[in-house]
């Protein structure tokens, strides 16, 4: 298809797309005004006390944003439906954080995620934990910052480079305004802005290509729906099992110990509005997720015998969802506008949610512990300080991540890689009380140097097309620029044959692991090594637990009443943080006791 005949961006669009920004930035600037005289705990957690609603689309917002407006239906378009199958892995994912992981951060009344490490191992923990988790979301943010700078590129013809820059200037300004309850009622629109903006592309999209039925007929003889690929092999990038099961393990490292979605649930005035969020946010997610997928299946029925990319229309995959956009919707003045505005929302709230979870973690973890005596005006100084140096950190990530492939699956990627470790670490802690803070430490470098191993090796060696396996694209009803032979067409260079260079057993093997199973690798690493290598051979195999006072009314519930008890009765010196020595005050029941540690 002719690149001439799609529309561009006129009056309306730009009308509609400052309006969506003007507004977003209107509840940013309400917020730094109404919070302006509160402490810098206000600034960072809310006061604690926001409601599950909000809470809830400002989670799916932020989780799911420009990376899923773009990246998922390119992936649906290539590879097929069984992105469908993420929805088993959220739900998996959501009861987990749900039920083990938010009670015991918010019962704990912290305000960084990793205040928890150093309560229940040592500082040291927490300090190596913080900084993994400063890097990866980083990296993560800048690929987020570099997706909706592509949509603009492409349906708009402004400068990458410089909407990149733009992009993160306005994130920053945006997120320094107004601290978290600001970032938490912009998703909330945000979130609303992005399904309109998806139903406008499915209503639109199935019209265009002859109704659903079409859609799902042309789909079904494109090898589209073949969504349950039971095959076990974990080269294959995408299957039942690869998404289900490295899916799970990949979102637990974002949902359930990531210190942003953990920040807006200890904001909930209740534990009870903080599960309810959870809970909520994963219809949102499932709502996202098939809006992207349908997305997906009618681009292909829209372009299944003229693919754009093989056409050489777009040269990267993740432009095809804002050139399909810009076919369907050029006519129609002001709702390109509003699909690129999804998109730039979007990163907006991922962005602005990103940078205030890192100025959080680096105010609590490293300043205060450095500064014990700040006033509350120099304490909120510093925390927007702190979000300017991030958001230039994270700009600055985003032109290195134009190198880095499918916006989807980088994204994926590092947070397999950094994630996989840190959810070990929190499970060593939380589930296994005889863990001690040598093992901890030492299944937290096992955990980081087998998932970067198996990440940076990938990068190198991309997997190939056999484990891959993009389904068929079709050229045969493009016609080119002053021809009418459609089979004219040169294809472009991704798609010449070539030599493959020499590969070892180790490239075709550990190198071609699913990116899925990154964070699987580096969470069973972690936990392996903390528990029966480090943890016997470098330290005291003692339990070591939190002090009494950690939840509340602490009572530590084991998870084999018999056998451990059995251990307990024989053993009545525990370890508490530090390397002291509790002892046991009170067996309530068979399954339960409590731990008095010295002051």
């Amino acid at each position: 298809m002719d690149d001439e005949q799609l529309g561009t961006f006129v009056s309306w669009d730009y009308v509609v797309f400052a309006c969506l920004f003007v507004v977003s930035s209107g509840i940013g600037v309400f917020f730094a005004v109404k919070e302006r005289k509160n402490p810098s705990s206000e600034f960072l957690v809310g006061g604690r006390q926001m409601t599950c609603g909000p809470v809830a689309l400002s989670l799916t917002a932020s989780f799911m944003s420009a990376v899923t407006v773009l990246g998922a239906p390119s992936d649906v378009y290539r590879f097929g439906g069984s992105f469908i199958l993420f929805g088993v892995a959220y739900t998996f994912v959501v009861i987990a954080t749900a039920e083990l992981f938010v009670p015991v951060f918010y019962r704990s009344g912290i305000t960084s995620t990793y205040e928890y490490l150093e309560i229940r191992f040592c500082k040291g923990v927490r300090m190596a934990a913080t900084l993994i988790y400063i890097l990866q979301t980083i990296l993560y943010t800048g690929v987020v910052v570099f997706a909706p700078a592509l949509a603009l590129n492409q349906v708009t013809g402004f400068n990458l480079w410089g909407s990149i820059f733009a992009t993160g200037i306005v994130c920053t300004f945006y997120c320094t305004l107004g601290g978290l309850k600001a970032v938490v009622w912009t998703d909330a629109f945000q979130m609303v802005v992005m399904v309109v903006g998806f139903m406008t592309v499915l209503v639109q999209g199935t019209r265009k290509t002859g109704g659903a039925a079409s859609v799902w007929e042309v789909a079904k003889n494109g090898n589209r729906l073949d969504i349950f690929d039971f095959d076990p092999d974990p080269l294959r990038r995408h299957t039942f099992w690869t998404i289900s099961v490295g899916g799970t393990f990949t979102w637990l490292g974002i949902y359930g110990v990531n210190q942003s979605t953990i920040q807006r649930c200890i904001s909930c005035k209740t534990e009870t509005h903080a599960k309810l969020a959870l809970y909520f946010n994963l219809l949102g997610l499932l709502v996202i997720l098939v809006c992207a997928v349908f997305s997906g299946l009618i681009m292909y029925a829209f372009y299944t015998n003229c693919d754009p990319w093989t056409a050489q229309s777009v040269t990267a995959p993740d432009q095809l969802m804002p050139y399909f956009v810009m076919e369907i919707l050029g006519d129609y003045p002001g709702l390109p506008g509003l699909f690129v505005a999804c998109a730039f929302s979007g990163t907006l709230s991922t962005v602005a949610a990103s940078i205030n979870a890192l100025a959080t973690v680096t105010y609590e973890d490293f300043v205060k512990q450095c500064c014990t005596n700040l006033s509350n005006k120099a304490s909120g100084w510093i925390s927007k300080g702190l979000c300017i140096v991030f958001g230039v950190a994270c700009t600055t990530m985003a032109v290195a991540a134009s190198y880095m492939g499918g916006v989807v699956q980088a994204a994926l990627s590092i947070h397999g890689m950094c994630g996989g470790p840190m959810l070990g670490l929190f499970s060593l802690g939380i589930i296994f009380p005889w863990t001690n803070s040598m093992g901890a430490a030492g299944g937290l470098i096992v955990g980081i140097a087998m998932s970067f191993w198996a990440g940076v090796g990938a990068f190198i060696y991309p997997a190939l097309d056999i484990n891959t396996r993009p389904l068929s694209l079709s050229m045969e009803g493009c016609l080119q620029a002053n021809s009418s032979d459609p089979t004219s067409a040169v294809p472009p260079s991704h798609l010449v044959p070539t030599t493959l260079p020499s590969r070892s057993s180790l490239a075709d093997h550990w190198y071609s692991m699913s990116y899925l199973y990154y964070s699987a690798v580096g969470f069973s690493a972690t936990v392996t090594a903390g528990l029966d290598v480090l943890g016997l051979l470098l330290g005291n195999t003692d339990f070591q637990l939190p002090p009494k006072n950690f939840y509340g009314v602490e009572i530590w519930r084991l998870a084999r009443p018999l056998q451990d008890l059995e251990m307990l009765l024989t053993k009545p010196l525990l370890r508490c943080p530090g390397g002291v020595f509790g002892i046991i005050v009170m067996l309530k029941d068979p399954a339960t006791f409590h731990l008095q540690c010295p002051c």
